[in-house]
């Protein structure tokens, strides 16, 4: 960024004439000559001004000043900070979290000094540093702000040594009419002891798409909507995204 300096240049010269009794003429610079007209005296030598010459220069000097320059540079500002990874990482292990601000000028730059958070501390936590610990299976959101900006992401915390999955409704029912929802649970085994997993598997039904029927990827509740005739069987189906390992519950949706 640079400022603006006008300079004005003032240089005026004058070009003086003088002729001598024999008649031979010639040309002479003045110093600066504000008169007109000059007369030298014996011999009748006659000094005559001839002309003033007067230019004006105007200099624009343009002027790197950079951050000293006050008023002409403006700092972007922090419009938008995207946060990631987006992770699932297992009960006391750890995943490193970044942040990259948007300006309004549309550059780019990773944050330091944010402010990092967890939604869920109970299921992991974060340290100064965007550090995230897993602490037990489910979701929380972390979020990264600065100044009035903020961006979040989503971890996932699933249970370390699991070994199997358990689906089951949680009304204990195997089927519901059209136009009705259901929650399902999924109960993981690891290390001989039982644990809610719900909220750290991916729900899906099989086959993955069923008229009038869908399920909530993140949470298990399966919504259905009237109108169908006849009856459709399918599986409910929770996968440990960290191991792959899933678990599979037959289910009904009739008129």
């Amino acid at each position: 960024m640079c400022c603006v300096k006008w300079h004005n240049l003032d240089f005026t010269r004058s070009a003086v004439r003088t002729c001598s009794s024999d008649g031979e003429c010639g040309t002479q610079p003045s110093a600066l000559a504000r008169s007109s007209d000059r007369t030298c005296g014996a011999g009748g030598q006659i000094l005559r001004s001839m002309q003033r010459l007067t230019a004006t220069l105007t200099v624009v000097l343009l002027v790197m000043i950079g951050p000293g320059c006050e008023g002409f540079f403006v700092e972007p500002v922090l419009t938008g900070i995207t946060v990631g990874p987006s992770a699932t990482v297992q009960a006391g292990n750890t995943v490193q979290m970044s942040a990259v601000g948007t300006y309004n000028d549309g550059s780019q730059q990773s944050l330091s000094n944010v402010y990092w958070s967890s939604s869920s501390p109970n299921i992991a936590t974060i340290s100064s540093s965007g550090l995230v610990t897993g602490v037990e299976p489910g979701q929380t959101t972390i979020t990264a702000a600065k100044e009035t900006a903020t961006g979040t992401t989503t971890i996932t915390v699933s249970v370390a040594g699991l070994s199997s999955i358990q689906v089951t409704s949680q009304d204990g029912l195997t089927s519901i009419a059209y136009g009705e929802s259901e929650q399902f649970i999924a109960t993981g085994t690891a290390n001989g002891e039982q644990i809610d997993i719900t909220d750290s598997v991916t729900w899906s039904t099989s086959p993955s798409s069923i008229s009038n029927v869908s399920i909530a990827s993140t949470t298990g509740l399966l919504i259905t909507l009237s109108g169908p005739a006849t009856a459709v069987q399918f599986q409910v189906v929770a996968t440990d995204p960290t191991t792959g390992i899933s678990g599979v519950m037959n289910f009904t949706v009739h008129p």
